[in-house]
């Protein structure tokens, strides 16, 4: 499956390191279930897909990244380090949708050689997932991968399609001029002064509206514009969020101007 580690000086969001699996390192090794991933806790804007916002947009506000290369996120929370949907341990609090980009963690495809397009299975080796005891999955049977390791492998390629779908949504997004920066001012009862969010883009929803019919339609079918109107109906969450995290004792500190840098992919 793999034999050297891919490089580590870029990794994506929520992993701190990455080993390709393999026999030679991995032969007798088995796969023990996660009960506590902290550091995934305190994630409160999640990279996702255009496969998954119809789902995602029933709980969570989808926006934009800032930067060049903008992304798609969902929205767990609206502070820094406060995600309202898991527990400390990381785990969920209730029986909601969770994002692929958390179901597929502590494992991803990695490019272990630059100009290859080849990639490989690869595991975050501080994730706690990767045992040496008799409890769990084997890693291998035999030379071969497991039935196992073959679902999870089947999991992360579903998931760098819908990356590469995502990826050529947001291009024809970002040509298309529809994003702006995006701001949401909420003042909860008895407060003097709104909290204001920025920090993500958003649809500007009067660009949209003046689009040309061809251009409109064009979208259409290409199947953009049903995902930009699941990303619309979205930002009504974004209220919900902020009751859900002064609910719980998470919301933002009693100042005007609350502005959290949402992360990058």
């Amino acid at each position: 499956m793999a034999s050297q580690a891919p490089n580590n000086n870029a990794l994506p969001l929520l992993y701190n390191a990455l080993e390709p699996i393999n026999q030679q390192q991995h032969g007798d090794k088995r796969l023990v279930a996660i009960d506590s991933a902290p550091h995934i806790a305190s994630a409160h804007a999640i990279p996702v897909t255009v496969d998954e916002f119809s789902l995602l947009q029933r709980t969570y506000p989808i926006v934009f990244s800032v930067g060049e290369n903008p992304v798609p996120l969902a929205l767990m929370g609206l502070n820094e380090g406060v995600n309202t949907f898991l527990d400390e341990k990381g785990m969920l609090t209730e029986p909601v949708y969770l994002p692929a980009y958390l179901r597929r963690y502590p494992f991803l495809l990695a490019q272990l050689s630059e100009g290859s397009d080849e990639l490989s299975l690869c595991v975050d080796p501080t994730s706690g997932v990767i045992g040496d005891g008799p409890d769990g999955d084997p890693i291998f049977d035999g030379a071969q991968p497991s039935e196992k390791v073959k679902a999870i492998l089947e999991f992360c390629e579903q998931f760098e399609a819908a990356g590469q779908r995502t990826a050529a949504f947001m291009a024809e997004l970002v040509k298309s001029g529809l994003l702006m920066d995006g701001e949401v001012a909420i003042q909860p009862d008895g407060s003097d002064q709104p909290f204001v969010y920025r920090g993500f883009q958003m649809i500007d929803e009067e660009k949209l509206r003046e689009m040309r019919g061809d251009e409109l339609r064009k979208m259409n079918q290409n199947g953009m514009l049903p995902l930009l109107f699941a990303h619309l109906f979205s930002l009504a969450q974004i209220r919900d969020i902020f009751g859900r995290q002064v609910a719980q004792g998470k919301g933002p500190i009693p100042q005007p101007q609350a502005q959290p840098q949402l992360a990058d992919a």
